[in-house]
């Protein structure tokens, strides 16, 4: 919905301001601090990739490894026209926490290549897939560092990298990466895993909050993958989605899809192309109001569910927020900043901070992972079952430690995430 880091926005500088106040509250000894705010090891590569057209152009490539304290680095690739350094060391640095309050045994990783797949042919994304795990080869694997997909990458993206690792190592390794199709080592329930995590913890938060799914009415930012599976499950508990966004790449700008009596997702589904763009003519014809791409997050909703990309909810629009909306869930990373964050605070809006809502997708992708490694694959039900699970006990865990140390949601979840990664560097000697 936005660039990886729109204008005067770093967010790199956010996940380290956001670190050092829990890291002050646990009263971190100083070389501790300095371990975890900032990245073990980073990698910076160029790929020269040869254009259908002959000729050749130079793409920039990155990969993050935050901290393997607890485990194997995981984390997605994204490839993004605006992508920079520090979007992914911010993401790699999300992903430790994430994994650590999901109690996942796995530290954070990122990786990213700047580009624009729109404008790549099949092939020019298959030779930089390539490329990029040439670049890194020696520095990834089943017990090192495990990819997946992220930002414009999909199960085809990950298997030509798999396919190239073991093409490299000779050897099959399904355990590099995760994300891959079913049928070459991927997961049933993968697909959904992110937008259903979303909505577990919204409904555990709803308990809490004594709110009936059924009587909610919801307004979505985003129309990919984690949107609209979010969608899907929150529509299945009884509530009901008004609004979805999306990227229209023609326009370069964002548009809203609003329908007040709710939105049809098998129809939005059937004019959305392979980026959750959204035709703006079908949708108009469909009955569907077209609005500014920021009108998501003034409407009239119990619920809101940011699910595209980081900085959309800031100090200059929370105020636009409606006096009805009681829970955020950040389907997204890091779309909500230290300043609106205050402004949500005061408004006692319920937030579930991203890298516990979202945290299904590297929950999905360890039980993947596991899979894989042993080459033994769960029938559907039973892979979302586990994650339901885990989802439900990382969402209780946080919010019990919210109430006894009378805690925001975000401040509880980096609390607890940082104490056990910090507690694992303990353990293993290094501070």
């Amino acid at each position: 919905m936005s660039s990886p880091s729109g204008k005067g926005f770093n967010a790199f500088a956010m996940a380290q301001q956001q670190f050092d106040k829990v890291a002050d509250y646990l009263e971190l000894d100083q070389a501790t601090k300095e371990l975890l705010r900032w990245p073990m090891r980073e990698y910076h590569f160029s790929l020269p990739i040869r254009m259908d057209d002959g000729s050749v152009r130079v793409f920039r490539g990155f990969r993050v490894q935050h901290n393997d304290a607890r485990g194997p680095n995981k984390g997605g690739i994204r490839f993004h026209p605006q992508e920079t350094a520090d979007t992914v060391r911010a993401l790699s640095m999300w992903m430790t926490w994430k994994c650590a309050v999901a109690n996942l045994p796995l530290g954070g990783g990122k990786g990213g290549v700047v580009c624009s797949p729109h404008s790549l042919s099949m092939r020019e994304q298959e030779a930089l897939c390539r490329g990029w795990v040439r670049a890194v080869a020696r520095n990834i694997g089943p017990v090192t560092d495990v990819p997946a997909p992220d930002v414009m990458t999909n199960a085809q993206h990950m298997l030509w990298m798999l396919d190239e690792y073991e093409h490299i190592f000779g050897g099959k390794y399904p355990g590099l990466i995760t994300g891959k199709p079913v049928g070459m080592g991927g997961s049933l329930g993968r697909t959904e895993a992110t937008g259903y995590g979303v909505v577990f913890t919204i409904r555990e938060a709803m308990k809490e909050l004594g709110m009936k799914p059924a009587e909610t009415v919801a307004a979505v930012q985003g129309f990919g993958n984690v949107a609209q599976y979010a969608v899907e499950l929150y529509q299945r508990l009884g509530g009901k989605v008004i609004c979805v966004s999306s990227w229209d790449e023609g326009d370069q700008k964002a548009y809203t899809f609003r329908k007040k009596d709710g939105v049809d997702l098998a129809v939005l589904r059937k004019m959305t192309d392979r980026f959750g763009g959204i035709d703006k003519k079908k949708a108009a014809d469909a009955g569907y109001e077209v609005l500014p791409g920021e009108a998501w997050i003034e409407q009239d909703a119990d619920v809101l569910i940011p699910a595209a990309l980081e900085n959309s909810i800031t100090g200059e629009n929370a105020g636009k927020i409606s006096k009805r909306v009681r829970l955020i869930a950040e389907g997204a990373n890091g779309p909500t900043t230290p300043e609106a964050d205050h402004v949500l605070q005061e408004r006692g809006i319920f937030v579930i901070p991203d890298f516990l809502a979202n945290a299904g997708g590297v929950t999905c992708s360890y039980l993947e992972q596991v899979q894989s490694n042993m080459n033994y694959y769960w029938e559907k039900d039973e892979v979302l079952g586990k994650l339901d699970v885990m989802m439900t006990s990382a969402f209780i865990a946080v919010s019990d430690t919210a109430k006894k140390r009378k805690l925001f949601m975000r401040d509880a979840a980096y609390t607890i995430a940082i104490a056990r990664v910090a507690q694992a560097c303990k353990d293993r000697g290094w501070v």
